[in-house]
């Protein structure tokens, strides 16, 4: 698991940052490049619910993300001829596509595995996160000295290694799910539809970070390596948390680290709002570790609690599309237009998202007080 999750994360750990670099230097304006991060998104919600159904429709979750990766490769060879605007939209969208089943789908193997004693589901997040920090440190000093055309050849590269990783799944004893309790039940739970409500809010306040920071700070005089290095300490933080902060997240419990991570993002947005200066950004970017990872874990264990696991590839794959997914498809455009009028300023806009989940999270917490666990005790989470 802690393979697949390091193998996964590499390259968004480039292209989160650098993709939006890599396509104004191929001439897309702020405008049409929120347009195309936004459509890459809605992307991702239609696969990832798909993708996910048929996971544990089949029982062979393997087989569905060996699938799933191969075909981001395919796209990801799009992105490499110097060609016009339309042609590198399309190859962003369709590896977009093909991505969005592979984190849910990792998400439930790592929870089933974790549910029967067979690791900690924080840590092998955590090997994903460390990935993800250095592919952005050791990519952002290489783009710096050789320029964004390196990207797409980057990424492909380290997709191959999705592909070889998402063979080694484990299944860890889920058959095929039967009878109902698909998607459309799951929707009619009112506690999961409200956990996508919230868990979307706080996440989705990430879309300008994910999709402008690095180029707000490049146009304030930050070099790519100085840029990278910021992304870099929020991951470290993020990975401290997850590898040795298991017990005080689960004395927190789901619902107070929902409350916790909508908190920190309040924060951590307002202050980037009012400065682009190396030193104060290097203070604020730890709270990565509150806005996103511990909102992450929350969701996680609420899922855990909600959901037989047999049906947690379709639990997590709805949550990813119908939470932080679409909420994120929607801000993303949102944000293009809002930094092209305000530029830094917007921030502010996604700090009033992330404060917009409290009321959502407290009701949250009434509605699932007492809730038995569907699944093995999430301890081991």
């Amino acid at each position: 698991m802690a393979l697949f999750y390091a193998a996964l994360f590499a390259g968004p750990g480039i292209s989160l940052p650098f993709l939006p670099v890599f396509l104004a230097a191929r001439g897309l304006d702020p405008g049409f490049l929120g347009a195309t991060l936004g459509a890459s998104q809605a992307a991702r919600l239609v696969s990832a619910p798909l993708g996910g159904r048929l996971a544990d429709a089949i029982g062979d979750r393997r087989a569905v993300a060996v699938g799933a990766a191969g075909l981001g490769a395919i796209a990801l060879l799009l992105m490499l001829p110097e060609a016009g605007p339309v042609l590198l939209v399309t190859a962003v969208v369709l590896a977009a596509l093909a991505a969005g089943p592979l984190l849910p789908i990792g998400d439930a193997a790592a929870l089933r595995v974790a549910a029967v004693g067979g690791g900690d589901f924080g840590r092998m997040r955590a090997a994903g996160s460390l990935s993800f920090m250095l592919a952005t440190g050791l990519g952002g000093m290489a783009l710096g000295a050789t320029g964004p055309w390196l990207l797409p050849w980057l990424v492909l590269a380290l997709q191959a290694g999705v592909v070889g990783a998402a063979a080694l799944l484990p299944d860890a004893g889920v058959g095929p799910a039967r009878g109902r309790g698909g998607a459309a039940d799951l929707l009619r739970k009112p506690g999961f539809v409200l956990l996508l409500l919230v868990s979307g809010l706080t996440q989705g306040s990430h879309a300008l970070y994910y999709g402008f920071s690095a180029l707000h700070w490049g146009r304030a005089g930050l070099s790519p390596g100085l840029v990278g290095a910021l992304w870099v300490l929020g991951i470290l933080a993020e990975i401290l948390l997850l590898t040795f902060g298991r017990g005080a997240m689960a004395r927190l419990g789901p619902v107070r680290l929902l409350a916790a991570g909508a908190g920190g993002a309040a924060l951590r947005w307002t202050g980037t709002a009012l400065t682009a200066e190396p030193l104060p950004l290097a203070m604020l970017q730890p709270l990565h570790a509150v806005s996103f990872a511990m909102t992450m874990v929350g969701a996680a264990q609420l899922i855990a609690r909600m959901v037989p696991p047999e049906r947690g590839a379709t639990a997590q794959a709805l949550h990813s599309a119908l939470g932080p997914g679409l909420a994120t498809a929607v801000l993303n455009p949102l944000s293009g237009v809002l930094y092209e009028r305000f530029g830094g300023g917007s921030f502010l806009a996604m700090a009033a998202v992330a404060a917009a989940s409290w009321p959502g999270i407290a009701a949250l917490g009434r509605m699932t007080a007492g809730q038995p666990a569907m699944s093995d005790p999430e301890t081991r989470l």
